[in-house]
């Protein structure tokens, strides 16, 4: 018997965030889901993983073709426990999102939703992380639909090799139509921060990090520049950090 896919689905935002929910429902119409999220918004946690207190998780939804979880660890801590206890087979397909804000460039660096996506592709599991390039939590979600089904489905089919993951940025909606898809590098981008010095009410000073971005890569076939112009990003990222073209250059 042929069985319907399995398909995994975190994020960074939070069980309650709204992409979420919109992504559960795209991929309800593709697969059997599993959907497991944190109990509190863990944005910027990139990689990190719970060690020292205990995980534990909540179902929230028990149905045909349908779990869904709540727990209090990490994006990379749900596909683990996705992957080992809450699964008795392999997922065909790990999703994260939809964020809530661009994770293009160099954000792909401090995301949880990346994070989640990288950590699947470690194990050989085909993962897509999808984000929306626009923040507030009402965002929305309803163009991006049949971008994320369309490159969901293309990669349920065709699979991608071990170690490489998706990062799928979306424009935000406009007056003007998205005008397709197009496969780019990361840009060469980065956060400039800025701290602001603060006292506390028993006047001890602590510090808010602010900052702003910015892109000096000019070049026509990087991420940025497709969401400039209003396509979807799609960039093919790996877990291997390793500088291929300085190994042999760098001598001791």
């Amino acid at each position: 018997m042929n069985k319907r896919p399995l398909i995994v689905i975190t994020n960074d935002d939070g069980y309650n965030a709204k992409g979420f929910k919109e992504l559960i429902s795209v991929m309800r119409k593709l697969g059997d889901v599993l959907a497991i999220s944190s109990d509190q918004p863990m944005s910027g946690m990139s990689h990190a993983v719970t060690i020292q207190t205990p995980l534990r998780v909540t179902q929230i939804v028990d149905e045909p073709g349908f779990q869904e979880f709540r727990s209090n660890g990490t994006p990379v801590d749900m596909v683990k426990l996705a992957k080992h206890s809450l699964l008795d087979r392999v997922p065909d397909l790990i999703v994260s999102g939809i964020n809530h804000g661009s994770n293009a460039s160099i954000n792909i660096i401090y995301s949880g939703t990346m994070g989640a996506v990288l950590e699947a592709a470690i194990d050989g599991i085909p993962a897509i992380g999808f984000s929306l390039c626009d923040y507030p939590a009402d965002a929305d979600f309803g163009h991006a639909h049949e971008f994320i089904e369309l490159i969901s489905r293309k990669i349920l089919a065709d699979g991608l090799p071990k170690g490489i993951g998706l990062n799928v940025n979306i424009p935000k909606i406009s007056d003007e139509p998205i005008k397709g898809i197009k496969v780019v590098r990361q840009a060469e981008a980065r956060w400039v921060e800025d701290f602001e010095e603060r006292t506390d009410p028993f006047r001890r000073k602590y510090y808010w990090m602010g900052g702003h971005f910015v892109n000096g890569d000019v070049r026509e076939d990087t991420d940025e520049k497709a969401l400039q112009d209003n396509y979807v990003s799609v960039v093919p990222v790996q877990i291997d950090f390793t500088a291929h073209n300085y190994v042999d250059k760098l001598k001791f």
